[in-house]
């Protein structure tokens, strides 16, 4: 808690018990949950919070830099403590979304540098299939 607490303060921004809880729920999960996750988890613990200051808190984090928005077509977006470009794997059966290494990219990367002269400075990459669990739903 610490930690997130000086980070916003290195940021500017005010240190608020609802800032400190969805950042640090975002910084211990891999699940990239969305804005009603956030405040479905959180809502236990406070009681007073609404979906909307959660949204705005999502807004302010990103807009800071220290969170990133995933739009993986769903129609609503997820979010990532990892602000490190690097591509996602969507499972299209049950929506679970997952880091992939940015190091499968780097070959991809160079050649689209190489064939368009363009300088990168990020990329959002979505893969989508069946994860593990959906694969073995559907073949029994």
């Amino acid at each position: 808690m610490e930690e997130t607490a000086a980070l916003l303060k290195q940021k500017g921004l005010k240190v608020t018990p609802q800032r400190l809880a969805i950042l640090n729920l975002l910084k211990n999960t891999k699940e990239h949950p969305t804005a009603e996750t956030i405040y479905k988890k959180l809502s236990s613990d406070f009681p007073t919070m609404s979906l909307a200051t959660v949204y705005k808190t999502l807004e302010v984090l990103k807009n800071m830099g220290l969170i990133q928005e995933l739009n993986v077509g769903e129609g609503s977006f997820r979010y990532d403590a990892n602000t490190k470009s690097h591509p996602h794997v969507v499972c299209i059966s049950c929506g679970k979304v997952e880091d992939l290494d940015e190091s499968l990219l780097k070959d991809v990367m160079e050649e689209v540098k190489k064939h368009t002269d363009y300088q990168l400075v990020e990329q959002k990459l979505y893969f989508y299939g069946y994860c593990p669990n959906c694969q073995h739903k559907i073949t029994n």
